[in-house]
């Protein structure tokens, strides 16, 4: 258990979607967030927002976020494009003047601006830039293939669909199940829960998929699964190059669809979603030239649903597919495990 304390900074757009950092962090370590500041919603709670997890305080101002004792500023939201709101910065340097510790998942690096560090160094603050990587990546050789490991990759149909969260779900299900798996975190969110990754959108285009063969070379010594965290779509017109950087790059075993079955239309461009079948044709057929890695299972977003309207999505998902689908926050992940190692009989059982 960390011993961090976390403010997490959401203004204006504390929420499931606009939100994503905020509420996967307050979804998976709950006990290290004090509270939220967003003055749109404060005076609430979280879970009366977001309809799940503790009752955890959402503030209007910074002052009332500094009397719940918090020694991190996380900025939850990622907008498109990352850069800092100009209504930010003076709240930042106020955080920083404050002694906190200010994580990013911005692509504008705060450590890159000389009055925010000045200030940090002045107080004792430290800014984190979670989307910094490294400068020697190589050009991917294929060598993921050459690991013991089953390595899953989570795929979707848009973005912001819940891959993280899918894979996430994989790796403590596969826990409970007596197997050694690690998550592999490929953004912002990720590395800020688990720091084993690195945000893999930041990476030169000629090295994603090099990136991507790193971290399942970095993670699978040990392990049974490594189950890689997806991003973008492979339909999307802004995020798909990172999608398939991620495919060839880490050279799946397999991998699990993930789906909001309400949506749809893409979030952020209204195109059409097309038919669950053909995603998985799609998938399997790019993934397959240079190694097989089947579409085992769907994993359902159903943010939205009751748990009876979930159940009755995935058994028309199912039926539709030919996958076993469930919705791995509401029920568990191990019928997609249990799914992987159908397609996948190496997974190494001697650490059960």
């Amino acid at each position: 258990m960390s011993d961090r304390r976390i403010l997490i900074l959401t203004e204006g757009r504390f929420g499931v979607f606009d939100a994503k950092t905020a509420t996967c962090v307050i979804r998976y370590a709950a006990d290290e967030v004090v509270g939220v500041l967003d003055s749109v919603t404060a005076g609430q709670t979280t879970d009366q927002v977001l309809g799940f997890g503790p009752a955890i305080p959402i503030v209007a101002t910074l002052e009332e976020g500094l009397a719940l004792g918090p020694d991190t500023l996380l900025i939850g939201v990622a907008p498109r494009g990352g850069l800092l709101p100009d209504a930010w910065r003076s709240l930042i340097a106020a955080a920083l003047e404050a002694g906190l510790t200010v994580a990013s998942g911005l692509h504008t690096f705060l450590g890159d601006d000389p009055e925010l560090v000045t200030i940090a160094t002045r107080s004792g603050g430290q800014i984190i830039d979670l989307r910094r990587v490294p400068d020697d990546l190589p050009v991917a050789s294929r060598r993921a293939d050459q690991v013991d490991a089953t390595v899953v990759l989570t795929v979707g149909t848009d973005c912001n669909v819940g891959k993280m969260t899918a894979a996430m779900e994989l790796t403590l299900a596969a826990r409970r199940m007596g197997y050694r798996a690690v998550f592999v975190p490929t953004g912002q969110t990720g590395l800020f829960l688990d720091g084993r990754g690195l945000a893999i959108d930041r990476v030169i285009a000629d090295f994603i998929a090099g990136a991507a063969e790193v971290m399942v070379l970095d993670n699978a010594p040990g392990n049974d699964f490594v189950f890689v965290e997806g991003q973008g779509s492979l339909l999307h017109p802004g995020y798909s190059g990172v999608t398939l950087g991620l495919l060839h790059g880490s050279m799946p075993d397999a991998q699990v669809l993930v789906h909001p079955p309400t949506r749809k239309v893409s979030v952020e461009d209204e195109i059409e979603i097309e038919p669950l079948p053909e995603w998985i044709e799609l998938h399997e057929q790019i993934a397959g030239y240079l190694k097989p890695a089947p579409v085992a299972g769907v994993a359902i977003n159903g943010w939205d649903l009751s748990e009876s309207e979930a159940r009755a999505w995935a058994e028309r998902i199912a039926a539709e597919t030919g996958r076993p689908a469930i919705d791995p926050v509401k029920f568990g992940a191990e019928p997609l495990v249990e799914a992987i190692i159908a397609v996948r009989p190496t997974v190494n059982t001697e650490s059960r």
